[in-house]
């Protein structure tokens, strides 16, 4: 067994506060619960319902771990949003958990690990990753796993732990390869600035051995298919990356709430300068060096926040010694306007018709509004083809969100299983050439140049979400057309894209 690094490094941890973690468990749980039906499924909902129908061990875009969750949910809870959205509520209470175990790691006492996991919990990123299903929701949750299991590693000395710890990541690259990023900013903040015999330990390269022996169905599959998670990624990059770089440092502001910065700041100071966690140093390290490998790659502001999570359960001491000097009045103050402003922001709170706000903050709230107004129009568009024709006519979709939603809302309204050459909807086409007859397109407003691969093309019908919500989907035609220029197996290729 290794010995442990730091010599002051508590042996003995505070009680963990059970009752009152699992108080505030259940009761956010029952908000998300409540609120999981106000609106409707997230484009990227829809299309982890389609992959849950095509079961693969990877998908161009993702790991097969999500779909795979929301197939369950829905078997198991019912075949809606609140049945779906079980799935990240559990999640969620188990990231409730986690923080709370990550405040006892760092030696705080049963109310510093209510407050750590009450504050983390009325973020902005995790109450909206919490509301519905995303990767993102799992890939929050395991990567405050795997930093709870390594600050354990490190203030143990024990290198047994590398094995949950690779466990932990193998799960974590099922369901999304984010969780590499974090992998890499750990390993080097450890090397930097120690304990660096936890790197020399024979468990690590078991630990490594278990992450790649977890992960490898799904790496094989990504190797026998070309690798196409590195076209998504730069896709991503190319077309986000300015505006991703641009927009970081303030997003890393508002996140968790502008009024959480100053206990995550004091949570970076206490990690980088408190002797009592010199062990746990090199988690002050981990996070600007995530940032820098953010920014490098174009990422997503988003994609920092768990370690961001991590400095704001370290900061939470802190806050508490100041409150005890100044009084509680400012932390309630900052609790009490950061839950209703992030409330507003995340979750389902208000009317449809008053989302133009929060859609300024967070646009995915509006992306929960209009598709069965969708399913609608595309209706009324297939109503414009001739009875004879329609057996040989076709209903494309220019991205996955639209045909999610008519794989989901179409059958109850007449029509045909829909097609799409986004992501892994084109796996699952093309359509057979013998249906050479009419299309029925379905486009954003402002992507026309999809119209040259079909012939005789005329607008029948346009998209009203009827709560003048302005999200990609509001005013998109749907288009008739009399055929395509090519056979649908030759103009396939052409139709796939990535991002």
């Amino acid at each position: 067994m290794d010995r442990a690094w730091d010599d002051d490094a508590p042996r003995d941890l505070p009680r963990f506060a059970t009752g009152p973690v699992a108080s505030l468990a259940v009761g956010f749980a029952v908000v998300l619960t409540a609120l999981s039906g106000r609106y409707g499924y997230h484009r990227d909902e829809l299309y982890f319902l389609a992959a849950g129908d095509h079961l693969a061990l990877g998908y161009v875009d993702q790991p097969p771990l999500t779909p795979l969750i929301a197939r369950a949910a829905t078997t198991l809870f019912g075949d809606s949003t609140v049945g779906l959205r079980v799935a990240a509520t559990l999640a969620f209470v188990a990231f409730i958990f986690t923080v709370a175990l990550l405040a006892r790691e760092l030696g705080s006492d049963r109310r510093t690990q209510v407050l750590a996991a009450g504050l983390a919990a009325l973020g902005a990123q995790p109450l909206a990753v919490g509301h519905m299903v995303s990767t993102a929701s799992f890939d929050q949750l395991a990567w405050l796993v795997i930093c709870w299991l390594v600050l354990r590693l490190l203030r143990t000395g024990d290198g047994r732990w590398w094995l949950p710890v690779g466990l932990c990541v193998g799960v974590g690259l099922l369901n999304k390869y984010l969780v590499a990023l974090l992998v890499v900013a750990l390993l080097a903040s450890v090397l930097a600035v120690g304990p660096r015999r936890m790197l020399r330990s024979p468990w690590l390269p078991a630990g490594i051995a278990v992450a790649l022996a977890v992960a490898a169905p799904n790496l094989w599959w990504q190797a026998d298919h070309g690798w196409p998670q590195f076209t998504v990624a730069e896709g991503i990059s190319s077309d986000d990356g300015a505006e991703n770089r641009i927009l970081f440092l303030p997003e890393q502001l508002i996140y968790l709430s502008p009024l959480f910065v100053p206990a995550w700041i004091a949570g970076w100071l206490r990690l980088w300068r408190d002797p009592a966690l010199r062990w746990a140093r090199s988690m002050a390290v981990a996070y600007p060096l995530l940032c820098v490998l953010v920014l490098g790659l174009g990422g997503k502001g988003y994609y920092a926040v768990p370690l961001l999570v991590v400095l704001l359960v370290a900061g939470c001491e802190p806050v508490l010694a100041w409150t005890r000097r100044h009084g509680r009045t400012w932390l309630v103050v900052a609790v009490a306007l950061t839950a209703a402003i992030n409330a507003m922001v995340t979750l389902p709170v208000l009317p449809q018709s008053a989302l133009a706000v929060p859609m300024a903050l967070n646009k995915e709230q509006g992306e929960q509004v209009g598709w069965p107004a969708l399913a609608d129009a595309a209706r009324e568009g297939w109503s414009a083809i001739p009875a004879p024709e329609r057996a040989r006519a076709v209903v494309f979709t220019q991205n996955y969100g639209e045909a999610g939603a008519l794989d989901r809302y179409g059958p109850a309204r007449g029509l045909p299983r829909p097609y799409s050459g986004h992501m892994s909807y084109a796996d699952w086409g093309p359509p057979p050439d013998s249906a050479d007859g009419p299309v029925l397109l379905v486009r954003q407003e402002d992507a026309r140049d999809i119209k040259r691969y079909f012939t005789g093309c005329r607008q029948v019908a346009r998209v009203d979400n009827g709560h003048g919500v302005e999200n990609e989907e509001q005013d998109a035609a749907i288009v008739l057309c009399s055929g395509t220029t090519q056979p649908w197996s030759r103009l396939w290729p052409s139709l796939r894209h990535y991002y």
